[in-house]
């Protein structure tokens, strides 16, 4: 790992619990700043509106924190907009938004037109399909956008059984296009962002004067070419994660997976014609006693030439 990722790892990693939601009130208001919290969601009907419930509840109405909750339907066929409006949120539907430019399928798509319907100078982004929801998520990503005004980027990190439960099958981490696509493009060609642990996490917070000036890939390559696109634009110092515990959803199938990863190497395509460092070394993550702990490896580069070319190799072979 890069000396600069290291200090980076001790100054802009945080904990929830380092920054308490009434400390988080004060700085809201002496800056005099706006939340708005945005969750994309298609055919979410069986989470979305218990998440919903935990943001109006602990965030809004017990303490003021998220001033717009707002959830932009992509097209569900089920009962998503319906339930969400319920538990309280303002629900957009993606097509409303822009209709004289034509909706693409994506997530990504509606990531960058839920910056056209809120006004919040931090926005901060749900995954609507999470279970056992905390609002940990939301408060422990904007605390560092509202305390600290160098910072403009900040990913949720946490752990993420692979059974849906902490304590699932033996090596029970999901996040598996993180860890044989993600993590080794980053830290092959953007050395620079080995240290997130959660690079493709779906809950994230940005300053809107930084996300007006990034492109939306409009696939699942919105994560990964946020998080590089970001540190081009302000650089690594103003980018930063916190952990917020355990994330619990539902996991993709193979080849869902398959096509998550062909999006994520071609938003990495996209950005290598900028020529990044190639760098043969892989940091990974384990949760030890005082939060999550680095491991870097390095990673097999070497080859062996074709055996024709060995002398030892038997001459008739050769031939």
């Amino acid at each position: 790992m890069l000396e600069e990722v290291e200090r980076w790892l001790t100054r802009r990693s945080w904990s929830v619990a380092d920054r308490k939601v009434d400390q988080l009130l004060v700085a809201k208001a002496t800056r005099g700043s706006t939340v708005s919290v945005v969750l994309p969601a298609l055919d979410e009907e069986g989470t979305v509106g218990e998440i919903v419930s935990v943001i109006r509840r602990e965030l809004m109405e017990k303490a003021p924190l998220v001033d717009e909750l707002v959830v932009i339907d992509s097209g569900s066929a089920d009962r998503t907009a319906e339930v969400a409006a319920a538990a309280g949120a303002r629900v957009v539907h993606r097509d409303s938004i822009l209709p004289r430019l034509p909706a693409l399928p994506g997530k990504g798509e509606v990531l960058w037109r839920s910056l056209l319907v809120t006004s919040g100078d931090i926005v901060c982004f749900v995954d609507a399909d999470l279970r056992n929801f905390s609002a940990d998520f939301v408060s422990g990503t904007v605390g560092p956008l509202l305390t600290d005004p160098d910072v403009q980027f900040v990913k949720a990190m946490y752990d993420r059984p692979l059974g849906g439960e902490p304590g699932g099958p033996a090596g029970g981490q999901g996040g598996r296009v993180t860890e044989l696509v993600a993590r080794p493009l980053l830290n092959l060609h953007w050395p620079r962002l080995a240290g997130f642990v959660q690079p493709l996490g779906g809950e994230y917070a940005a300053r809107r004067s930084l996300l007006e000036r990034l492109p939306f890939p409009v696939g699942y390559g919105v994560e990964l070419g946020l998080l590089v696109d970001a540190l081009h634009t302000v650089g690594l110092d103003a980018l930063a994660q916190v952990d917020v515990g355990v994330r619990v959803h539902r996991h993709q199938d193979d080849r869902a997976l398959g096509r998550m990863a062909a999006a994520i190497y071609r938003t990495a395509q996209l950005r290598l014609s900028r020529a990044h460092l190639v760098r043969p070394e892989l940091t990974q993550f384990e949760r030890g006693a005082d939060g999550f702990v680095a491991r870097t490896h390095a990673v097999d580069t070497e080859e062996r030439p074709p055996v024709r070319e060995i002398a030892e190799y038997p001459a008739g072979r050769a031939a």
